[in-house]
């Protein structure tokens, strides 16, 4: 692994643990990473968001802790053979990270209508984009369809061993699919196909229930100590 330098970001309120405040190590901007880098670095707690590279190192909670699905003894539950079921018909298109018009409205869409009152819901063209997509990473935008329409998007970080799920939205008026949950299942059956072994589910979080739900998809890894341990149930 290559020395990779770090800075300690400022303290902020935390976005998923009301009244806690956060902090998190960054890799600094300007080293030139690549998909490489990165599929060492999220091993170690690290997540993408855009360009930029990060952990959290909050100084009185430990509550964020990175999540791994073991792709292979993954066995869907009664409720994800119900999910996949109801998406039988569902159609996949994956495509290169670059803005499309349609995606951005639908996130629009998504944001008021999941996270009302939240600054996401104004993200500008280059908010969204400059969130979801990187300039160093192999990213793909991976568009669900029900009846020909575009019913969500998940978007998705190719590495060498695993893919990492960075962000699934949906058409509001296609919520009865699903589509949050099918979009991991498609990407653990992805995953299994290539052969790869890890699926990255971003932080579990206990106490915030928008968080919590990765649980239900078992091998749940997690990584505590710096030891990646299976989660029990």
């Amino acid at each position: 692994m290559v020395s990779i330098p770090l800075f300690l970001a400022q303290e902020h309120p935390c976005s998923y643990l009301e009244g806690e405040c956060a902090q998190s190590v960054i890799v600094y901007p300007s080293y030139p990473l690549t998909t490489a880098h990165y599929a060492q670095l999220i091993t170690q707690g690290f997540r993408r968001s855009g360009n930029e590279v990060y952990a959290p190192h909050c100084p009185h909670c430990s509550a964020c802790i990175p999540a791994r699905l073991a792709v292979a003894r993954f066995k869907p539950n009664r409720s994800q053979k119900r999910c996949i079921s109801k998406n039988i018909n569902t159609r996949v298109i994956v495509k290169p990270a670059v803005f499309e018009q349609a995606h951005y409205d639908m996130y629009l869409r998504y944001q008021i209508d999941r996270h009302t009152g939240g600054s996401m819901a104004h993200s500008s063209p280059e908010d969204y984009i400059n969130f979801l997509s990187s300039s160093w990473c192999n990213t793909k935008f991976v568009e669900f369809l029900i009846n020909n329409e575009l019913a969500g998007v998940a978007v998705i970080d190719q590495l060498e061993n695993a893919l990492s799920a960075v962000y699934t939205f949906f058409e509001p008026k296609f919520a009865r699919a699903s589509l949050g949950a099918y979009a991991i299942l498609w990407q653990i059956e992805q995953a299994k196909l290539q052969k790869l072994d890890f699926l990255y589910l971003g932080f579990w979080i206990k106490a915030c229930k928008k968080m919590a739900y990765k649980s239900v998809y078992q091998p749940l890894q997690l990584l505590i100590d710096n030891q990646w341990t299976e989660m029990s149930m």
